[in-house]
């Protein structure tokens, strides 16, 4: 590793973190190293990256000292953090502030920080049509992330605007599902609008992308996305590439989806809502051309879903 520049990745066991740590891995003449970054050591999925040749150090998001020794001697960091761990805004804003703090300490070089849009700049704050969560945000997982941006000024940082997660057919049982007609059929407060997505691998590819670019994308916001799609045309590929029959899609009101009661049910309706009013908006931060540009690799949904048949087929039931 001593010839190589260091790249410390948070989230190393998850979706983005991960997908950076082998992009980096898979590249060995890159002039990169992984330093994966893990509460938890012991788990499978790290040891399988240590295995893959990546070095292994544990450290927690809500410990700035644990930070800082895992940040020692690196040349980049990864800064992602996981709302969904804890649903609260202002523990990702403290765990972010970590994260900055300790990479200020380290002296890094380069920081992608792993962030969205605050869906309060697009609304009045006295708009009825989307609640208020957690007292502040319309969007905690977006809104958190944006206010957290002002944490990393100073350092030599690339905002890195995600899109919605493709994997979440999956990670997250979003994918359709049978009905007692035994029928395929989702429901989405999102109407005609397209979402943008992208496979989160993708996302980790296209960080190894930024950190290659190096001082060309300091300073820089980067929006990025795999393909833009309607509820129904995702439904149409799913039909084509599963093969299990028409996929029926229910588009429902947003106060419909907030009241189905399932954990985070209002945060993800007013995510899927935030994605319908302001498509235009979302749309316009984020680009498949950028995306690919850094990550030639990049894929459309159906690339993604026929490499993931198997996981989407166990969540559909079928």
């Amino acid at each position: 590793m001593a010839d190589k520049k260091i790249i410390a990745v948070l989230g190393s066991t998850g979706s983005q973190g991960g997908g950076l740590v082998r992009a980096i891995l898979a590249d060995p003449a890159g002039g990169f190293a992984a330093r994966a970054v893990t509460r938890d050591v012991s788990k499978d999925k790290a040891k399988a990256l240590k295995s893959a040749g990546a070095e292994l150090v544990k450290a927690d998001l809500d410990d700035v000292e644990s930070l800082k020794k895992a940040f020692a001697g690196a040349h980049g960091v990864y800064a992602v953090t996981n709302f969904w761990e804890h649903f609260s805004g202002e523990k990702e804003k403290a765990q972010a502030k970590n994260v900055a703090d300790a990479a200020k300490a380290a002296g890094v070089k380069h920081v992608i920080w792993s962030t969205l849009e605050d869906i309060r700049k697009f609304m009045k704050a006295d708009d009825k049509r989307m609640p208020m969560l957690q007292q502040k945000y319309r969007v905690p997982h977006f809104d958190a992330k944006a206010e957290a941006n002002a944490s990393f000024s100073g350092l030599p940082t690339t905002f890195l605007v995600t899109s919605f997660y493709w994997d979440n057919l999956y990670m997250f049982g979003l994918a359709p599902k049978k009905g007692e007609d035994g029928k395929l059929a989702w429901t989405f407060p999102m109407g005609t609008a397209k979402m943008a997505g992208i496979a989160a691998e993708d996302i980790g590819k296209v960080a190894y992308g930024i950190f290659k670019g190096g001082k060309e994308y300091i300073g820089k916001t980067v929006g990025i996305m795999g393909e833009a799609l309607t509820i129904e045309q995702m439904g149409q590929t799913l039909a084509k590439v599963i093969g299990a029959g028409p996929v029926k899609y229910n588009a429902v009101e947003a106060d419909v989806y907030r009241s189905f009661g399932f954990p985070g049910a209002d945060e993800m309706g007013n995510m899927f809502q935030a994605y319908r009013d302001f498509a235009k908006e979302m749309l316009a931060n984020r680009s498949v051309d950028t995306a690919r540009k850094l990550n030639p690799s990049l894929q459309s949904f159906e690339q993604f879903v026929t490499k993931q048949k198997a996981a989407i087929k166990t969540a559909m039931g079928v």
